[in-house]
């Protein structure tokens, strides 16, 4: 087995299937490793285990983020989407009215301002 590190480069381009896979080998290896330390193996057991459990995290992160795309995508046109797919902003930001919100005008107002417009004067200058 021995694959080694492995870089988020190359992971890009697998489909989940072979990510899968590759994440199922990892962790079989660890295993492997982790039985073969307590039985007494050599210090560089402990460097494959550090960059074995590197490479399933970075292939949990592929698979993890290439999900989250396809949730984004398919979310994209809906009325409503997960709050975890939201823009996470602040607080403040998130309950703030939109410009729809905004412009809209009560009916009692949109009279008031038909039937009550602004006067404007004029000012005589000396």
């Amino acid at each position: 087995m021995s694959t080694g590190k492995i870089k988020a480069s190359q992971l890009w381009g697998k489909n989940k299937d072979e990510l899968k896979k590759q994440l199922g080998d990892l962790k079989t290896e660890l295993g492997q490793l982790r039985t073969q330390k307590i039985a007494g193996g050599a210090q560089s057991k402990l460097t494959k285990i550090h960059d074995l459990r590197k490479s399933i995290a970075r292939v949990l992160t592929i698979i993890n983020v290439t999900q989250r795309q396809q949730l984004r995508l398919f979310y994209k046109k809906k009325k409503y989407m997960p709050l975890d797919l939201r823009p996470k902003k602040t607080r403040k930001l998130r309950r703030e009215m939109t410009k729809h919100e905004k412009s809209l005008v009560t009916e009692k107002q949109r009279k008031r301002q038909i039937h009550f417009k602004p006067k404007n004067y004029m000012v005589k200058a000396d």
